[in-house]
């Protein structure tokens, strides 16, 4: 069964998905020259416009409004009925975004779908399934679905209480959530029924028991009072017996915790059972998280509600129920017996902390908090019931990141069953965490790092896990074909920086690529599981749709078709530098930091200044062969390029793409890797690019901010200058998800926090500084500027400045102040590189 949550993406997101030609360059006009067994570039010949008037590269161009580069689609997908593709597109000038329909066997940009039959073509969840006669989707709220036979597509529930979670009941019927209810509604009849519901709240007795001595005294004494009590039992029972004999009747009201909310609810195809997920219902914020948000119409200051600090998080644990509908039971599942639920996994962490303290610390065996995993990339629940009902397979973390496990729940065992644990002493990664069920068997699909790398296992409810793929690649986006015969998925298994797409047979297991087109590539198996459409890009060209047809016989992929070409004419009219991807030799670890270069191909006398750029996100890949999310930086290298400049752009430890090893080298020493690779780096720039040592700045936002923070102050001769934009300066301040993973907490492990945090250590600060704030960014506050401010003011530090953008969120929006900020920076390293 196929069954899907759609992602809208945004402008930023989809242009991660990306790739390109790679081969080694041949420089023979530059005096820049690099070892060509480390350099692979795109040698696709550059797209040109046509009779297009050539663009001045210029910073105000580079940082106007986007649109300018051609408005590129946006998560594409296919129709319900596989007849269109269909893509995200922003309308010119508005941040609206429009539907657009296309053929995969014809290019062209295709056509906007009408808004009177939007609801034919746009999904946020659909599910569809061999064995069934229609399939369904949800659009705004509301269910519709398409007999297969005949293509007609009826509207299902029409109402302003949105249906979401839904899935197929028996053979004619979906199943949908409102609230805190399940209902079903006939396919053919359009017949609604509630199934279930549920209260947090203490379910009251038709007769309940005497609270006291003069409640007991009373009922015993007074008649009256005992005929009142029968009576109503008697209604009741008689109520009681109506429901169980009539199924006209909803029946089904189970009751929770009061002081509990709801994670999550999950009905079984067959409408039998369902999983309620429960934790208590506790603030996840103070009142004192704000933000001041000081540009508002009415001109006065508003406090924007924000998230709270790592430093102020709760342990949540969730509660898991089985419920039983036929007889309105249900069962609590333990956690006890999954291995590991009470292991002291941070032993080693509070003992040294303890010592610091100059204290002791004894090992306990208290059950951790456990919940389920809500993997951060995934579009489905971490909870999955198999086509026969009678299983129910989960995938559960624990709250100190240590753990994730994936489980099964027979309903009539009621008890977890572990099929798989992967335990990481440094944290579980919240990417790679697909997991779910083969259609035909009992059997599971998972992906692990186990191995070091994201790799794909199948794992039978009585039988031994057993890897798919093996190596030192990533594997992701998985989608098992209906007939469980192959597993298609998207992996670097080329380059880590080349993501192609491959299948795998369920029974041989052999990997066979269904692309080849040399960089980072992105697809969506079309219904009928006979096309791929891939979202492409390259170094220097922004995405654009392709479409690959499957044999019908071999499932060979064809050649790829391009469909769109939306890249604007303004844009190809520009000579763009295209970065070379080199591998920098490490001095910590035996593999390379994949870094792209951007260098200048016109000879000089002179040693040219460089720059590095420290991308954000620390978990992100930006050394790959396709267009970068970072499109603006991409466009000023270029520029700076022109100016003279060599630049490099390292995907340093941290970073997604290389593999466990490389993800988890900053536990518990945020900056100190990174810092380590930004010295090969200069090394490696100072030998192979003809770079002047004294004469190199660095600059980042967000993660890439921090690390220029770190390098500043941690090694104050390595940059000349700096530029650190909505720049974290003290972990303790940011949010628990992301930054608990990788130091813990600060309750526990402080060392970690103090050892990593740029606040810390300002007092090595020696070199110009600038620091460009937002002011209503909800991501990294404004506040940790302002505290590292006061530090170095304190510390009597005078080169430093700090520009301030009051109606800027974390990720720019206006083009003045995208102007303004790298107008600062290359005015900061004109003056002192």
């Amino acid at each position: 069964m196929i069954k899907m949550r759609k992602i809208i993406y945004s402008s930023v997101a989809i242009a991660l998905l990306g790739a390109c030609s790679s081969t080694e360059l041949q420089q023979t006009d530059a005096k820049v020259s690099f070892p060509s067994a480390t350099l692979t570039q795109d040698k696709t010949p550059p797209v040109t416009a046509p009779n297009a008037e050539t663009i001045e590269l210029s910073l105000k161009q580079i940082m106007s409004d986007p649109d300018w580069i051609g408005r590129q689609p946006e998560g594409a997908y296919w129709t319900a009925d596989g007849n269109n593709i269909a893509y995200y597109r922003k309308r010119e000038g508005s941040p609206v975004r429009d539907i657009w329909l296309a053929n995969e066997t014809v290019s062209g940009n295709g056509k906007q779908a009408p808004l009177s039959e939007l609801h034919n073509y746009e999904y946020d969840e659909l599910i569809s399934d061999n064995d069934m006669a229609f399939d369904a989707w949800v659009f705004q709220g509301n269910i519709f679905s398409r007999d297969k036979a005949t293509n007609t597509v009826i509207q299902l529930t029409k109402s302003r209480q949105a249906a979401r979670n839904i899935q197929f009941h028996n053979s004619n019927g979906v199943s949908f959530q409102r609230a805190n209810e399940f209902y079903v509604v006939n396919a053919s009849t359009g017949r609604q029924e509630q199934l279930f519901t549920w209260q947090f709240a203490n379910e009251t007795p038709v007769v309940s028991e005497p609270a006291d001595y003069i409640a007991q005294e009373n009922v015993e004494l007074i008649d009256y009072l005992k005929v009142q009590r029968r009576n109503r039992q008697l209604r009741a029972d008689s109520f009681e017996s109506l429901e169980t004999a009539n199924d006209s009747l909803v029946s089904s009201v189970f009751y929770f915790d009061p002081s509990h909310r709801t994670v999550l609810a999950s009905l079984s195809p067959n409408g039998k059972w369902a999983i309620v997920v429960t934790t208590e219902n506790s603030p996840s914020r103070d009142d004192s998280d704000i933000m001041p948000d000081y540009i508002e119409e009415n001109g006065r200051i508003k406090a924007q509600p924000v998230r709270q600090r790592v430093a102020d998080a709760k342990a949540i644990s969730h509660d898991i129920w089985l419920l039983d509908l036929s007889n309105n039971s249900k069962t609590l599942l333990e956690y006890k017996v999954l291995p590991g639920y009470n292991e002291d996994v941070l032993a080693d962490v509070k003992r040294e902390n303890a010592e610091a303290r100059g204290e002791t610390y004894t090992e306990n065996r208290i059950p951790r908090d456990i919940g389920l995993l809500f993997d951060w990339y995934a579009t489905e629940p971490p909870v999955k019931w198999h086509d026969n009902s009678d299983k129910v397979a989960l995938m559960l973390e624990a709250w100190d990141n240590k753990d994730r496990w994936i489980t099964s729940v027979d309903v009539d065992d009621k008890q977890f069953v572990t099929q798989h644990r992967m335990h990481d002493p440094a944290w579980v990664n919240y990417r790679f965490n697909e997991f779910g069920w083969f259609d035909e068997q009992e059997t599971l699909y998972l992906l692990s790092e186990e191995s070091g790398y994201s790799q794909l296992y199948v794992k039978p409810l009585t039988g031994s896990l057993k890897p798919v793929t093996k190596g030192n690649f990533v594997v992701e986006n998985v989608t098992l074909t209906q007939d469980d015969a192959y597993f298609y998925f998207k992996a670097n298994v080329k380059h880590p920086g080349i993501y192609e797409i491959y299948r795998s047979s369920t029974d041989t297991m052999a990997l066979e690529a269904l692309t080849d087109l040399n960089g980072m590539t992105d697809y969506v198996l079309s219904p009928n599981e006979s096309s791929l459409l891939l979202t492409h890009s390259k170094l220097v060209m922004p995405p654009e749709l392709y479409s690959v047809k499957l044999d019908d016989a071999s499932g060979a992929a064809g050649e790829a078709l391009k469909i769109t070409s939306t890249v604007s004419d303004a844009f190809l009219s520009i000579d763009w530098v295209s970065p070379s991807i080199v591998a920098v030799p490490s001095s910590h670890t035996e593999q390379p930091i994949y870094s792209r270069v951007y260098a200048p191909t016109v000879a000089t006398d002179e040693k040219h200044r460089a720059v590095i750029f420290n991308h954000g996100a620390g978990y992100l890949q930006n050394a790959h062969l396709g267009w970068s999310g970072y499109f603006r930086e991409f466009m000023f290298h270029s520029f700076l390029v022109s100016q003279g400049y060599v630049v490099m752009d390292m995907d340093y430890r941290a970073s997604m793409g290389y593999g466990r090893e490389w993800r988890t080298a900053i536990y518990r020493q945020m900056g100190t890797p990174e810092t380590q690779d930004l010295v090969d780096g200069v090394e490696w720039l100072v030998k192979n690019a003809d770079v002047d040592r004294k004469r190199i700045g660095t600059y980042g936002g967000s993660y890439g901010g921090f690390m220029t923070f770190m390098a500043l102050f941690t090694e104050p001769e390595l940059f000349q200058a700096g530029a650190a934009l909505r720049p974290v300066s003290d972990w303790a301040h940011y949010n628990d998800p992301y930054t608990s993973n990788i130091l813990n907490r600060p309750d526990v492990d402080p060392i970690a926090y103090e050892r990593s945090s740029p606040i810390y250590f300002a007092d090595g600060l020696n070199k110009p500084l600038l620091i460009n704030a937002p002011m209503v960014d909800d991501n990294v506050f404004f506040v940790d500027v302002v505290r590292l401010v006061q530090v170095l003011i304190e510390k009597e530090k005078e080169d430093f400045e700090t520009a301030i953008y009051p109606v800027e969120p974390h990720g720019f929006v206006q083009p003045s102040s995208w102007l303004d900020e790298y107008r600062r920076i290359f005015k900061l390293f004109e003056e002192n590189l």
